[in-house]
């Protein structure tokens, strides 16, 4: 099977990203970002992102998942800590979150250091999420091989017959990560390719460098 791509183009014009208007700190403009993308529309979930980590064997893997908080310290999203990233984070806590706003012609690429947040904080938004995924978090050991889907549903029905008119607590295996950038690129799609590539990077004295990048 074989298809020819090459003939998908797009001329990326919307914005431009002028190294003299961003801010010191790149969670402000992260934040003002952001606010334009939701303001815009077009994106069904502006805060999904790509997460990448690398297995103990050196190999890495994307996935996507849900930004749920970010602060000045970092940005937070919550899995289960048995799961293939956990694992990965665990042995090595360097990852890359990645952002595609494709209704603005925008990317911001995050790389940095991921670690737990603290158990109450996990506990509060765990008691903020619905019923059901709740159960889910109860029911699924993620990433882990399982024989059906009907094996899924009857785990999942297990688990609402026991916390059936009870509180539904959190596991100890499922939990919010912190990632604590060192760095944050901002990518702007310009005409002819000529992108505006702006990379914040965390110094010693943790003042942020900003440097412009040849697309």
């Amino acid at each position: 099977m074989e298809k020819d791509l090459s003939n998908y183009r797009k001329i990326y014009k919307k914005k431009e990203l002028s190294k003299k208007e961003v801010s010191e700190n790149p969670i402000e403009l992260f934040q003002k970002w952001f606010y334009e993308v939701e303001e815009f529309g077009g994106n069904i979930e502006p805060n999904a992102m790509t997460i990448a980590t690398v297995a103990a064997n050196g190999t890495p893997k994307n996935r996507v998942v849900l930004l749920k908080k970010y602060t000045w310290e970092g940005f937070i999203f919550y899995t289960n800590y048995n799961s293939s990233k956990g694992k990965d984070i665990q042995q090595n806590p360097n990852v890359c979150l990645s952002f595609f706003w494709n209704n603005l012609e925008r990317q911001v690429i995050i790389k940095g250091k991921a670690e737990k947040i603290a158990e109450n904080l996990s506990d509060g938004y765990f008691e903020s999420r619905p019923d059901g995924s709740k159960l889910g978090a109860w029911a699924s050991n993620q990433s882990e091989v399982v024989p059906s889907r009907a094996f899924l549903d009857n785990r999942l029905a297990t688990f609402e017959k026991q916390f059936q008119n009870k509180e539904i607590t959190r596991p100890n295996y499922w939990g919010g990560y912190i990632v604590k950038p060192t760095s944050i690129e901002f990518w702007q799609g310009r005409p002819n390719r000529m992108h505006d590539r702006i990379r914040y990077t965390l110094q010693e004295n943790y003042d942020w460098k900003i440097e412009r990048l040849a697309p």
